[in-house]
C-alpha cells in the first residue's frame, strides 16, 4: 500500500514478480508500452489512489482509474504516471469465467476498492517476504489477492492434456497436427475442439505461452540470441517480432527494466 506502508521500499523501488504455472503478478515498470495482447486476464492496480493509471481497449476512449481489468486476448495499451505499476494475469485456460468475481466480468476501469487495497497490501507483503523476512514458497496466489481458490475451468481431458504438455515445455516446436494424434483426434476435430474448450485458437495458444516463458528468462546473462533460442524462437528476429506483438515491448527494452527486479519462480514446481 503506497498510502501507507510504500514509504520505505527496498532498494529495488518495489519491483518484484512472483510467478507460477497459472499466474503471475508483477510490480514493475510500464515502459513506453504499445498495444499488447496477453493470453489471460490482465488487472492492473495502481500503487495509490492518487496515482490513477490510464487503458486503451482496442483503439477505444481512453479511461482512468485504480483497477483495470482486460479480458484475455484483446488489444489494449496501459499508461501509468508513475513509473511502478501492480499487474495480476490470470492464465484463460486455468479458471471458469462464469464463476469468476464480478469484476473479471467487465472490460476497461472496474470500482472493486477492497480488492485494490488487498493487491496493494499483498505486494508490501511479498517484498517483506523477498527479504527473507516470510517463506515467500508458503504462499498460496489466490488466497492472498482473493482470499479464495478461483473456480477452475472443467476442460475435455485429451484438450487437457495437449495443454499440461505446452505449459510444461513452451519452447518445443508443438505442431497441432501432433497434438491431434497424440490425442485420437483427427487434425480438424482438435483444432475445433481445443478452441471450444480454451477460448482460444491453438496457434494463439501456443504463441502465447511460449511468450509468456520470456519471463523466466529476466534475469539470464546471456544474448538474445540465446535466450530466444532458449524460448523455443527459430532466431532473434522472430523472436524480437512476437515477444512485441504480445506485450508491446521489444525483449531488449524488457530484460532492461527488470534488471532489478526481485523474480521469484514457482513455476518449475507447478503450484499456485
Amino acid at each position: 500500500m503506497q498510502d501507507e506502508g510504500m514509504a520505505t521500499l527496498p532498494g529495488n523501488g518495489g519491483r518484484l514478480m512472483w510467478l507460477t504455472t497459472q499466474r503471475v503478478f508483477y510490480a514493475g515498470l510500464l515502459g513506453p508500452v504499445a498495444e499488447r495482447v496477453l493470453g489471460g486476464w490482465g488487472l492492473y492496480v495502481s500503487t495509490s489512489a492518487h496515482d490513477p493509471i490510464r487503458v486503451c481497449i482496442g483503439g477505444g476512449a481512453w479511461q482512468s482509474g485504480e483497477l483495470l481489468v482486460v479480458p484475455p486476448q484483446v488489444p489494449h495499451r496501459v499508461e501509468s504516471a508513475k513509473p511502478l505499476v501492480l499487474n495480476l494475469l490470470i492464465e484463460s485456460e486455468s479458471v471458469d469465467p462464469a464463476r469468476l468475481p464480478a469484476f473479471f466480468q467487465q472490460c476497461g476501469r472496474v470500482e472493486a476498492p477492497e480488492f485494490v487495497a488487498r493487491v496493494r497490501a499483498v505486494h508490501t507483503r511479498l517484498l517483506a517476504a523477498s527479504g527473507g523476512r516470510e517463506p515467500f514458497e508458503g504462499f498460496d496466489f489466490d488466497l492472498l489477492f482473493f482470499g479464495e481458490a478461483l473456480a477452475p475451468r472443467t476442460l475435455d481431458a485429451r484438450i487437457g492434456r495437449v495443454i499440461e504438455r505446452i505449459s510444461a515445455d513452451p519452447a518445443q516446436p508443438f505442431a497441432a497436427e501432433d497434438c491431434a494424434r497424440s490425442v485420437h483426434l483427427s487434425f480438424s476435430r482438435f483444432l475445433h475442439l481445443f478452441k471450444e474448450e480454451t477460448g482460444v485458437p491453438f496457434r494463439s495458444f501456443r504463441a502465447w505461452k511460449r511468450a509468456r516463458s520470456l519471463l523466466r528468462h529476466v534475469h539470464q546473462a546471456s544474448s538474445l540470441t540465446n535466450i530466444a533460442l532458449d524460448a523455443g524462437y527459430p532466431d532473434a528476429t522472430h523472436f524480437s517480432h512476437s515477444i512485441r506483438q504480445v506485450y508491446g515491448l521489444r525483449p531488449s527494452q524488457i530484460l532492461a527494466g527488470s534488471r532489478r527486479l526481485a523474480l521469484h519462480d514457482a513455476a518449475a514446481s507447478r503450484c499456485h
